[in-house]
């Protein structure tokens, strides 16, 4: 069916200025306008959206989005006192989101994780639309993962409640891995009901993460690294993310490698880095540390051998998706990543793609920076698998558009008389 004029409400509690909403909201919503659907965006943008730099690009983009039939409205994000500021802001969205529902005769509204979920329930019920539950990440259980949250808390409580009552209430459920799906449809909600499903894991435009030798040999001048093999890292650090078993994996492949280089590209917190690089023995020559802007990361990825990304492994970790991989892999990089996250075992296993930990011991980065040496010493021939399995996986507009269209069009009833 045709998607052409079809009416939808998109709710992000993401920035629109913040790069999670320029990467992995934006182009989704630009592609699928093309395809016909006239969007509504309504989101909630952080202080420095209000401030005069703020505003003057607020209105740029959204006199761009405007052109491209995306209709923008933006809400102020309140992160404290977390209760009470996210209640403020779920009720301000739900006000706001009805007199867009009804001026501008909205179909289906689509909440893109938790909170946005909980504005969307409110529409259906309200409204009578279609909804569709984008589930970015199990809030609750991350924030319990993670030690902010006991199960037995308000927060974690009253979070899991509005997760039951907007799964019982949606249309359409999309979730970032194959992996958690037999588990969240057998929850409370879903549990004996048919909705419609999408697996969309967070893609990368493949057009700006590709292989580049002109921009591996200048970076590798600017860096000084002639032939030395190079293992990068790219995003933030700490968190969710293991960085000092990272740096342990460094040490250990050293031990083989002793030419090996170790390259961070992270936006802060520089010094965490040097201060576990020299704990462990790392001399400054063997690493470098730089924050890159977004336009860069690729050059950089071109310039490096292989791969890392290390996260804490855990329940909720099943229903992430980590975007770096597909970066990773778009540039035709090697991966060295661990078991327990997502879809990422299968990635590894079924598609050859690279290196898996089983554990963080000195055995398993052994295990492992053996097994790369495979990978790397058939560099040509992984870079174009890698970058296959990139193409075939993870494209913006192959993977993640195709399979937002087909949701859209499951949903959307045809206009009588079509």
């Amino acid at each position: 069916m045709t998607l052409e004029g079809r009416r939808a409400l998109f709710i992000s509690y993401n920035g629109m200025l913040d790069p999670l909403g320029q990467s992995q909201v934006l182009p989704y919503l630009r592609e699928l306008a093309k395809r016909g659907v006239r969007f509504t965006l309504l989101s909630f943008e952080r202080a420095p959206a209000f401030e005069a730099e703020g505003r003057a690009s607020c209105e740029q983009l959204r006199a761009s989005l405007a052109a491209e039939n995306i209709e923008w409205h933006r809400l102020r994000y309140h992160a404290w006192p977390s209760l009470p500021a996210t209640s403020f802001d779920v009720l301000r969205g739900v006000n706001y989101a009805r007199r867009l529902v009804r001026r501008n005769k909205i179909e289906m509204v689509h909440a893109r994780s938790h909170i946005p979920a909980t504005i969307a329930l409110a529409l259906k019920r309200r409204f009578g639309i279609k909804m569709i539950f984008d589930i970015r990440g199990l809030m609750a259980e991350e924030y319990f993962d993670a030690g902010h949250w006991r199960k037995e808390s308000i927060a974690y409580r009253l979070t899991k409640r509005m997760e039951r009552r907007a799964l019982a209430a949606t249309d359409g459920v999309v979730t970032l891995t194959e992996r958690i799906w037999p588990i969240i449809k057998e929850w409370k909600g879903l549990q004996g009901r048919e909705v419609v499903h999408e697996v969309v894991p967070c893609c990368t435009d493949l057009e700006v993460f590709r292989f580049s030798a002109p921009a591996r040999e200048q970076r590798r001048r600017e860096l000084k690294l002639g032939n030395r093999f190079v293992l990068v890292y790219s995003g933030s650090i700490d968190g969710w993310y293991l960085t000092e078993e990272m740096v342990k994996f460094f040490v250990t492949l050293r031990k083989t490698r002793e030419d090996a280089h170790s390259l961070w590209l992270t936006p802060s917190r520089h010094d965490r880095i040097r201060d576990l690089m020299t704990i462990h023995g790392i001399d400054p020559n063997d690493f470098t540390v730089l924050r890159a802007h977004s336009h860069d990361v690729p050059s950089y990825l071109s310039a490096s051998d292989a791969g890392i990304a290390l996260i804490k492994p855990c329940f909720s970790k099943l229903a992430s998706s980590p975007t770096k991989n597909a970066e990773y892999l778009g540039c035709g990089l090697p991966l060295i990543i661990n078991s327990g996250i997502g879809d990422s075992d299968t990635l590894i296993t079924q598609e050859n793609t690279g290196v898996l930990l089983r554990g963080f011991k000195e055995s398993d980065y052994a295990a492992a920076s053996a097994s790369l040496k495979g990978f790397v010493d058939n560099s040509e021939k992984t870079r174009q698998r890698n970058r296959d399995v990139a193409e075939r996986n993870f494209d913006l507009r192959v993977t993640g558009v195709s399979r937002y269209t087909s949701l859209y069009e499951k949903l959307f009833q045809p206009i009588k008389g079509t």
